[in-house]
């Protein structure tokens, strides 16, 4: 049987990094074994869910490209995938429970609970349950539900061990010893986490769950479950934590957590992707920049490392600007359509010869972006006549007032330059330069300040190349720079 895996957030908050590390792990599961990856939403907790964020959660799963097979908007046999909606599936569970006497009615109220709780760690014993309610007898029992007492549902814990066979981090033997009996079922009759885990797991047919390894403790209170109900166990994977660069877990002081926050600072998707994916998981080898289908070639479980994963949002903007400088340039120019109108660029108003010259100088510019709404800044001054002029540049390599003079002279001879193509523009740069007995360095310094506004960019002849003959002349001429004040 093809693999069956699923992710299931809880709709209270928007889609974490390590939740979203977790979708990806099960997604390229399944898309390497041709599985099926389901999408399920687990929103019993009513007060903290709601619709925003579970469009929310789908939107960042959308960008990352983490498609699910079932799910919501995509159907499936195995529906409805939200769990408010299977509300009667796990009220039903719980009853069969009871009535196979593998659960019982528990009356304590929590002042009760809390007391007993109290008093054993007051005298030194475990904080388990007593199991008061499973020594009721029918008769006694008949009297509390005649009278309506609230009452939730305890699932029975048997003597022994339970051993989880983890496949990342092996054998797990647990004591049984340790584990209360666990409500199932709450007084209000909302399912607990496991029992309504494990009832979506089994009517989903789950093959695998692998999830973080902040779930391991819930592990033995669940196979409990499934083999309550004799149903198939799930092989289990549980992954590594993603920390901080402090080595404690990631949270909102290291800076955004959640994927909808580096969608919108302007990282790709498949940099987030490459970047999550080795995020406690190694492919072997030296590599490190994957595209999405490299990723599903190469991975699997066995790869998961047992520790704990840092986040260093350096290595993310690493990978972001690998994946910028992997991107065509006409992928860029679809991506960033508005930023480019906004700018005052419009690229569908361009003709065939000035669209070229838009990705000519988006592949020019691309290995300087951090984030791709960077290049939009990068393309300006080749387009643009307004352009601000860093102060500091300024200072350092036009404000000597001997320089006019040979800007003049410069100017003069790339009106005269044939053909207008780089490795032309540079000899008539050093022959100029050694004409004039001036270092070649100053002339490319005060020439890139000068059409650029900045001390720094790409190769400056085939700058002066793309930005073309008229807009250069005309820029070294009207001489913007002078009287500029530092750049914000």
């Amino acid at each position: 049987m093809p693999p069956r895996l699923r992710f299931a957030p809880s709709p209270t908050g928007y889609l974490h990094v390590g939740g979203a590390r977790t979708a990806l792990f099960n997604w390229l599961f399944v898309r390497r074994h041709a599985g099926v990856f389901i999408l399920r939403i687990e929103d019993t907790d009513v007060e903290r869910s709601s619709a925003d964020m579970v469009a929310g959660i789908l939107e960042s799963m959308t960008w990352l490209g983490l498609d699910w097979d079932e799910g919501p908007g995509a159907g499936g046999p195995h529906g409805p995938y939200f769990q408010s909606e299977r509300l009667d599936r796990y009220r039903a569970a719980a009853n069969r429970l009871v009535e196979s006497g593998h659960a019982y009615y528990c009356y304590c109220d929590p002042a009760q609970l809390k007391a007993k709780r109290d008093a054993a760690e007051a005298a030194g014993r475990p904080a388990v349950y007593d199991r008061t309610c499973r020594a009721l007898t029918p008769l006694e029992i008949r009297a509390r539900e005649a009278v309506g007492m609230p009452r939730a549902i305890r699932f029975f814990v048997p003597e022994g061990r339970t051993t989880v066979h983890d496949l990342v981090h092996g054998d797990i033997d647990f004591d049984r010893a340790t584990i209360e009996d666990f409500v199932i079922l709450r007084s209000d009759s909302h399912p607990t986490y496991h029992l309504s885990v494990v009832v979506d797991d089994v009517e989903m047919e789950i093959s695998h769950v692998v999830r973080g390894d902040d779930h391991i403790s819930n592990t033995p209170k669940q196979i409990l479950l499934y083999q309550a109900m004799d149903a198939p166990i799930p092989a289990f994977a549980h992954v590594p934590l993603i920390l901080g660069p402090d080595k404690k877990r990631l949270s909102k002081r290291h800076g955004a957590t959640s994927v909808g926050e580096y969608e919108t600072q302007g990282y790709l998707p498949e940099a987030m992707v490459n970047f999550l994916a080795l995020l406690g998981w190694s492919p072997g080898g030296d590599a490190e920049v994957f595209t999405r289908d490299e990723l599903i070639a190469r991975f699997d479980l066995e790869g998961i490392s047992g520790g704990n994963a840092v986040f260093n949002p350096e290595k993310l903007d690493w990978f972001n600007q690998q994946h910028i400088q992997r991107l065509p340039a006409a992928q860029i120019v679809e991506r960033l359509q508005s930023e480019f109108i906004e700018a005052g660029i419009d690229p569908g108003r361009l003709n065939e010869a000035e669209q070229r010259r838009l990705e000519r100088v988006i592949d020019l510019v691309k290995s300087r972006a951090r984030k791709l709404a960077d290049i939009v800044a990068h393309v300006r001054p080749f387009f643009l006549g307004d352009i601000a002029y860093d102060d500091a540049a300024v200072t350092k390599h036009l404000s000597d007032p001997a320089l006019g003079a040979h800007l003049e002279a410069w100017r003069e001879r790339l009106t005269a330059t044939e053909p207008f193509e780089a490795p032309a523009i540079e000899a008539a740069l050093r022959a100029l330069a050694g004409e004039r007995g001036l270092k070649a360095g100053t002339l490319i310094h005060a020439t890139r300040v000068a059409l650029t506004g900045q001390a720094v960019s790409p190769g400056i002849f085939e700058v002066v190349e793309l930005m073309g003959r008229r807009r250069v002349v005309d820029r070294l001429g009207t001489r913007g720079w002078e009287g500029t004040s530092p750049v914000p």
